[in-house]
């Protein structure tokens, strides 16, 4: 079996720092992390890089000119390896609402891909994300309405299209009509249910808590917020002991004061970055068709025509840089982007962090945090290094 021995590097562990590492790879799993040198069959040195666990998104709608909503398997291959090359190296194509038939065609599609993913050095598809399908419409935000669902009878979830193989996520209001049983029925299929895109009050954001729906979509968007006579939808997740949330770091948004207070408040054991990101991620500004309106980025911010912002144009690695600029430790920034990522989808002990029998999903960055190298399942998916 060929060895990979991975040295020099400044690696962050769950618990602790450790300068100029080792880390031996074989046939693509962690198998030893140590300060002294062992022996192996190829040697990459990533001397005066800082390494990190593979970025984990899983919230992002598109990048590079590619949309999940209308991609086939090629356009999701390039934007794979677009994620690849910023860090990603796993990830949740995410939809909008839209036509069942349009959600079978894309389930096809990514499922095509991930049938062929593990040979390619590309950020790999775990499962796929609904954002939307059961939402409040008066909280809609940047999603189309006239394809959101009501849920009456339960068949409703078997209507969803689902992959064969793989996570299914979904981001949900749970005072719609039956929004409990909602929540329950999904939670008994192994969905994972998010909260978003609501104005719950407390007393349904507890029974939904209760119903298994533990975790909120992109923090302060597309939610009621704080005042101190009425808890709203924020508060009640900043205070609620065993609720996570993702949140989108781009200084659009949310301002990065109110970010950081948001993290630091919850704490970031128990927050996930999200980019949210949208067709135009790695373009530059202009104007772009997206979801059957058009989308204008003017230094770095969306706004539909609607005047909403429409996700964003940032990806993994810039929320990555932005939390380490708002002074947040190496260790607390690689739980916020891989490990409590990998929690929430239940991957932890496969996923989300340098350790022995993990996946050698690793992310090497200089001294101004820009990406040297990538390697996903032990393959090589870019590489800088001088």
């Amino acid at each position: 079996m060929k060895t990979i021995l991975i040295k020099n590097a400044t690696t962050i562990l769950p618990d602790k720092k450790l300068e100029n590492a080792s880390v031996l790879i074989e046939n693509g799993i962690i198998a030893e992390i140590s300060d002294r040198v062992i022996k192996s069959d190829e040697m990459i040195n990533l001397e005066n890089t800082t390494l990190f666990a593979g970025f984990i998104d899983v919230h992002i709608h598109g990048a590079v000119g590619v949309d999940t909503n209308e991609a086939d398997r090629n356009d999701l291959q390039k934007m794979a390896q677009f994620l690849a090359e910023n860090g990603v190296t796993t990830w949740l194509p995410t939809f909008v609402p839209d036509s069942d038939e349009n959600y079978r065609r894309i389930i096809n599609e990514i499922g095509g891909l991930m049938k062929i993913q593990e040979d390619e050095p590309i950020a790999q598809i775990l499962g796929v994300h609904y954002e939307g399908v059961f939402a409040n419409e008066k909280m809609c935000g940047a999603l189309r309405p006239q394809f959101f669902k009501t849920y009456r009878n339960g068949d409703e979830i078997s209507q969803i299209p689902k992959l064969a193989n793989g996570v299914h996520f979904t981001t949900l209001a749970p005072e719609i009509d039956n929004g409990i049983e909602l929540i329950k029925n999904l939670v008994g299929q192994n969905w994972i249910v998010s909260i978003g895109h609501t104005n719950a009050d407390f007393q349904t954001l507890e029974k939904a808590f209760g119903a298994g729906a533990k975790h909120l979509t992109h923090f302060y968007n597309a939610m009621s917020g704080l005042h101190h006579r009425d808890v709203g939808v924020v508060g009640w997740a900043l205070t609620k002991k065993g609720v996570t949330f993702d949140i989108i770091a781009d200084g659009v948004h949310v301002h990065p004061q109110m970010l950081e207070f948001a993290c630091r408040t919850k704490s970031p054991e128990n927050v996930s970055l999200i980019s949210d990101s949208v067709l135009p991620t790695g373009l530059g500004d202009g104007d772009y068709e997206i979801w059957g309106e058009k989308i204008s980025v003017v230094n770095g911010k969306t706004r539909n025509e609607r005047g909403s912002i429409a996700g964003s144009v940032i990806t993994m690695l810039d929320a990555v840089k932005r939390m380490s600029a708002l002074g947040f430790s190496e260790s607390e920034v690689s739980k916020m982007a891989s490990l409590n990522p990998a929690r929430l989808l239940g991957i932890e002990k496969t996923h989300g962090s340098i350790e022995a029998g993990k996946r050698a999903d690793l992310v090497a960055s200089d001294k101004n945090g820009n990406i040297k190298f990538v390697m996903i399942g032990g393959k090589i998916a870019f590489n800088d290094l001088d």
